[in-house]
């Protein structure tokens, strides 16, 4: 099959109806015609259709090592800084289309599932045919362009105690039984961001998993079709309002949707098992492999896009409401320029020191990605801030569009002009810098970057433990020592 269209994208939707709850119902029918889905799942469907544009064919596309189609260039191996630069380019397309906005775009689990595989001898420590089964489904995504969300976390009932001494041992999903067909899974998972509208779900450890032999059942990784029997999305509420592009510039296109996943006894076919009943490579998995170095790529290059986009928003308030010739207006825009430059350097650097890996692939340095995503966290609620200090009372002063062609239209003309531009599109600009700053969907973007990778103090904690600390600390004996 190759790449995909974004029609065949929203045809796989139809042909696999899964089971979705929103808003107190189960999505009846197709889910990509459903007022919480339409949106988002027509423009996951014009990143599909940027692969088959012919001036984008090479950015985006690269030759498939198996069929000899072109694939999605996310799903590749990179053997080159040529490769992983190339890889950039392509995701640096995907987020410049949403601003950065999307933030489970299908290249993130992409290039962690091409890490994955990359890796089969890892997965095939416990058991040969998990190494086996890994590759086979990495080529399997990759030739049918599939689009994949993922579940990690435990749900938050109890965080004091581990998933086994939970008040019923099944909140938490579980291996119930294993029988000849598979493994039979029960309990629930956090938080599958794009999980009702992808092709597949991959489910895998996130926090290390402690304690006796009773935590065993919970330590496994695997993935399955959405559509599977017993496999249920329990969405939180849209914030896709059905307004218009003009009222929610954002909300209206790329509301990507959170969903708690639900194991109702979901039967795991064999050979979509990766890790069975082993702590210690669920403990291993994305670092060994090193899955989560490509995968912070990916989101260094989208926390790039993101915060290009918002300085070009905030540079345009400062310029249409004239602004932009104060010093303490220019000093909130250069911390964005700093933003900016400080997220490229990262970027080029993890590039630049790249090396083969163990499982021979490029693989970019992880110290500047580490940090990066490290300091993102902060980095994007001052943004925020920012927006609102630039845009104070203009981000409520805000009509709709439907109050353009009311009878007070012309008052809307002559009182919310800006300095260089008509109301209609000054309104226009300060309603897309609400939606980033103020709506639901924004919000929910302060809260989704400060925990994207997971709590920011144990991944300060983290990168506090695992950074080689003796060079500098040896540096600063000897200095001592020469002073005496």
């Amino acid at each position: 099959m190759g790449a995909r269209t974004g029609a065949e994208y929203l045809q796989g939707l139809r042909d696999h109806p899964r089971e979705v709850w929103i808003h107190g119902e189960r999505v009846l029918g197709d889910i990509s015609e459903h007022a919480a889905f339409r949106n988002i799942t027509r423009n996951i469907a014009a990143l599909y259709d940027m692969q088959h544009d012919p001036a984008l064919r090479d950015d985006m596309t690269y030759v498939s090592p198996t069929s000899g189609e072109r694939v999605g260039l996310s799903f590749i191996q990179p053997k080159s800084l040529e490769d992983l630069s190339r890889r950039t380019a392509m995701m640096k397309h995907w987020s410049d289309f949403s601003g950065g906005m999307i933030g489970r775009s299908p290249d993130y689990l992409n290039a962690g599932l091409a890490a994955f595989a990359a890796a089969s001898r890892f997965f095939a420590e416990a058991d040969p045919r998990y190494g086996t089964n890994i590759q086979n489904y990495y080529e399997y995504v990759r030739e049918n362009d599939l689009c994949l969300t993922h579940t990690l976390i435990t749900p938050q009932v109890n965080r004091s105690v581990g998933s086994s001494q939970q008040a019923d041992p099944y909140i938490v999903a579980r291996v119930v039984k294993e029988t000849d067909a598979g493994i039979v899974i029960r309990g629930a998972r956090m938080l599958a961001t794009l999980g009702p509208i992808s092709d597949e779900i991959e489910v895998f450890p996130s926090t290390v998993l402690r304690g006796s032999d009773e935590e065993i059942p919970y330590a496994f990784a695997f993935s399955i079709p959405v559509d599977t029997p017993g496999l249920k999305f329990l969405c939180r509420e849209s914030f896709d309002y059905g307004r218009s592009t003009f009222d929610h510039p954002l909300g209206a296109r790329f509301e990507e949707m959170d969903a708690v996943v639900v194991f109702d006894d979901v039967l795991v076919p064999w050979d979509r098992v990766f890790i069975n009943r082993d702590m210690k490579l669920c403990n291993g998995v994305f670092s060994e492999t090193n899955a989560v170095v490509h995968m912070a790529h990916q989101v260094i290059v989208k926390d790039l896009a993101k915060a290009e986009f918002i300085f070009g928003v905030a540079a345009l308030i400062g310029d249409r409401i004239g602004i932009d010739g104060f010093q303490h207006v220019q000093e909130k825009l250069s911390e964005i320029i700093i933003d900016i430059e400080a997220m490229r350097a990262f970027l080029r650097a993890a590039e630049a020191d790249a090396n083969l890996d163990r499982w021979s692939l490029m693989t970019p340095a992880f110290a500047p990605l580490n940090a990066a995503r490290n300091l993102y966290p902060k980095l994007y609620p001052r943004m925020i801030e920012i927006l609102h200090l630039l845009g104070a009372s203009g981000l409520m002063a805000l009509p709709m569009e439907a109050d353009f062609q009311s009878p007070i239209g012309p008052m809307i003309d002559k009182y919310l002009q800006g300095r260089n531009t008509d109301a209609r599109n000054r309104v226009k600009l300060f309603r897309l810098a609400w939606d980033i700053a103020l709506s639901s969907f924004g919000s929910r973007q302060v809260l989704y970057e400060r925990f994207f990778f997971g709590d920011p103090v144990r991944m300060a904690s983290a990168l506090y433990t695992s950074y080689d600390k003796e060079p500098y600390k040896r540096r600063v004996a000897d200095f001592l020592d020469r002073m005496e």
